[in-house]
């Protein structure tokens, strides 16, 4: 019975102290619109198709099938702005548009598992593919009651996104436009002049990045079978970012 009273006033003392803790921005989620901007980092890959077709390497004269996988991951730096339309208490619809550096290695072997000999000193059997998509996406974002300075919420969304920077001297070239889809959770930190809110998302990519060696009157001979051994490559993300409303 003791036991049982000092947790019930336990129970009651931390109910106190959490209420007298001020309530930071209290009416900051009553706006209709409000603004803001992200920081972060991402984790980029990609969904890797091989296209299991024989292909001749003008270097050695082989002709195999190659599988491609990626090998590496580098953390890249995102940055946006934000545009938070209330639609009721627990329902806001939001535009957050930004730009994303990305960096990706794509390794190659033969069927039998050997490295792919490439162009000497320069290609090899690693490839790094680079990208800078300018993203815009419309966001759903669904909010859990405020507790305090809290407010824990799960997001999901989609859009479109346009590769700006593409290089034409590289073996592997990426398509401009990609459409995805977004989900992700975060919370809600309320403090005195701002709302700082960190967020993890996973995106994933529908369209075929890749664009094909066809198409490329620069492509080197012998550089166009690391396109020619790829059918299909999609985005995968996560990001994690820092919103500071």
């Amino acid at each position: 019975m003791k036991r049982i009273t000092n947790i019930v006033v336990l129970l009651a003392l931390c109910q106190f102290m959490t209420a007298q803790i001020a309530m930071n921005r209290p009416y900051v989620d009553d706006k209709l619109f409000h603004f803001g901007f992200q920081l972060g980092v991402n984790f980029a890959s990609y969904g890797v198709t091989d296209s299991e077709l024989p292909i001749l390497n003008p270097l050695t004269g082989n002709t195999e099938i190659y599988h491609a996988r990626v090998s590496s991951i580098l953390p890249g730096f995102n940055v946006g702005f934000i545009t938070d339309m209330r639609l009721c208490k627990y329902l806001n619809l939001r535009f957050c548009p930004g730009i994303q550096f990305t960096s990706r290695t794509l390794s190659y072997k033969t069927e039998s598992g050997n490295p792919v000999e490439g162009t000497p000193g320069k290609y090899g059997s690693k490839i790094d593919v680079l990208a800078m998509p300018v993203y815009l996406p419309l966001y759903l974002k669904f909010s859990a009651a405020r507790e305090g300075n809290y407010r824990p919420y799960v997001i999901a969304g989609g859009g479109v996104s346009f590769n700006v920077s593409r290089d034409r001297d590289k073996p592997v070239m990426m398509n401009l436009m990609d459409y995805f889809c977004e989900v992700g959770f975060g919370v809600d930190l309320y403090f005195q002049w701002f709302k700082f809110c960190p967020e993890i998302t996973y995106r994933i990519g529908f369209a075929n990045q890749l664009y094909p060696a066809d198409g490329r009157m620069e492509l080197a001979p012998q550089d166009a079978f690391y396109t020619n051994a790829l059918s299909r490559l999609s985005n995968h993300c996560i990001c994690l970012t820092f919103n500071f409303e």
